[in-house]
């Protein structure tokens, strides 16, 4: 059992409602920021694209007045010549270069620089079909990449063209989403840029497929324009991501050699405030059992004996307790750290239901965000800004409801979170990677 797990059955109860509250909406999309005028399109242009588009890209192009995408003031935008750019770097994402027929692709848009309108529309129709074909592609699943889906809903997949087209014409400004590759994860470009200066560098292809493997981690993670939390467990970090942009990070602490954060994806549906602790087995023996046994009592360390795992235990009496049993490991009992300042828990955690038991929550224990090797928890996540988080998860300060324990509030918009691993990262002297503590670049 880990250090901070939580029974299944009582996470899965609360998964849905606690008693009185209705259960969190699962909406997680961020608002699109107000869009900047722009000049009236063509006419023309938007005749021509109405007579040529097919298939998805009219039921994208007619959501939307037949207005282009790529053109600005009449020709094709600079948005195409980042996105030509990818494609010639492709094989960065594992792709083919020659699956997107480039050559005929920048003829098109080269002859549309024109401004003639039937050629604008043809420049036009053609990005946005290799445009939906290479987000598509990249955002397949990375290769031998073991991700645990506690919320099947989260699992990726092959979007749909429309949707991604949707989705860039959402972005506020297109030009920008582009050559920021906005529709994938900071971590994903990161990763890829440094995978194509190791390639230029002639690092070793060792080091080449241990930055792909790496870079098959991140395309799991959603872009910036998901509301979401991401929690690395090789740097000890986490950040989270609205509306197009990052806007916060914070150290953690996650899980030992022995006991590691799994990866992970699932949805933070609820907020614990004055959350007790469940003490594992292992400390009931080794620690606590001891320490009664040379005369202190569980009332001295806030701890109370439970007579079993169930939502509602009875409280047992310390004297009726065999100790020594319990220290010899021959009996097994429930031991739980009262609410306050000195939990383990902190003041609050953050629950998303999954099988290992695995949640994010405060901690007393400042010390331990000073250390640079922070990989020191039994698989749960420990935040150095619990407050922080708090705020953006729930839209106000996380502040309990009085001194009564395990008071539960669903967050007002369920948050996709993801437990990852990215070793791969980079010095003025090129790629390095960090201690593969878990050992799952082998």
């Amino acid at each position: 059992m880990r250090h901070c797990r939580i029974p299944f059955l009582m996470i899965a109860a609360l998964s849905f409602a606690a008693p009185g509250q209705a259960a969190p909406r699962r909406t997680v999309a961020a608002r699109a920021p107000a869009r900047v005028a722009s000049p009236a399109p063509d006419p023309a242009i938007l005749t021509a694209i109405r007579d040529e588009a097919g298939g998805s890209l009219r039921r994208f192009y007619a959501g939307r007045g037949y207005a282009p995408l790529w053109v600005q003031r009449g020709r094709i935008g600079p948005a195409a010549d980042s996105f030509i750019g990818f494609l010639k770097t492709a094989e960065a994402d594992g792709l083919r270069p020659s699956s997107y027929d480039i050559d005929t692709l920048r003829a098109v848009v080269g002859a549309a620089r024109s401004g003639e309108p039937d050629a604008v529309a043809r420049a036009e129709l053609m990005l946005s079909d290799r445009f939906a074909r290479y987000v598509r592609d990249q955002r397949r699943a990375g290769n031998g990449v073991r991700m645990v889906y506690a919320d099947r809903g989260l699992k990726p997949k092959k979007p749909k063209p429309e949707a991604i087209l949707n989705a860039a014409a959402l972005s506020g400004d297109f030009a920008d989403y582009v050559a920021g590759m906005g529709w994938m994860s900071a971590h994903y470009v990161r990763l890829r840029g440094l995978l194509a200066r190791a390639d230029k560098a002639g690092e070793s292809e060792e080091a080449l497929d241990r930055i792909r493997l790496n870079l098959d981690r991140a395309r799991l993670l959603p872009g910036p324009w998901t509301m979401h939390v991401v929690v690395d467990a090789s740097s000890a970090r986490l950040w989270y991501y609205q509306g197009g942009r990052q806007l916060g990070t914070m150290k953690v602490v996650v899980g030992t050699t022995e006991t590691q954060t799994p990866m992970m994806v699932g949805t933070l549906q609820w907020a614990i405030l004055n959350p007790y602790w469940n003490i594992p087995d292992y400390l009931a023996e080794k620690n606590i059992a001891p320490k009664i046994l040379a005369g202190r009592t569980l009332a001295s360390m806030r701890i109370e004996a439970l007579s079993d795992w169930s939502a509602h235990p009875a409280r047992l009496d310390p004297a009726s307790i065999d100790w020594q049993a319990v220290a010899s490991g021959a009996r097994v009992i429930r031991l739980r750290e009262l609410p306050g300042g000195a939990n383990s828990m902190g003041r609050v955690k953050f629950l998303f239901p999954n099988d290992e038991g695995i949640y994010l929550h405060d901690t007393p224990n400042r010390d331990l965000f000073d250390k640079d090797d922070r990989h020191l928890s039994n698989g749960c996540i420990r935040l150095e800004d619990a407050a922080a988080l708090g705020r953006w998860l729930m839209r106000q300060p996380v502040t309990a409801a009085g001194k009564a324990p395990e008071q539960f509030v669903p967050l007002p918009v369920q948050v996709p979170v993801y437990l990852t691993y990215l070793t791969a990262t980079e010095t003025p002297k090129g790629a390095v990677f960090r201690p593969d503590v878990y050992g799952r670049d082998e």
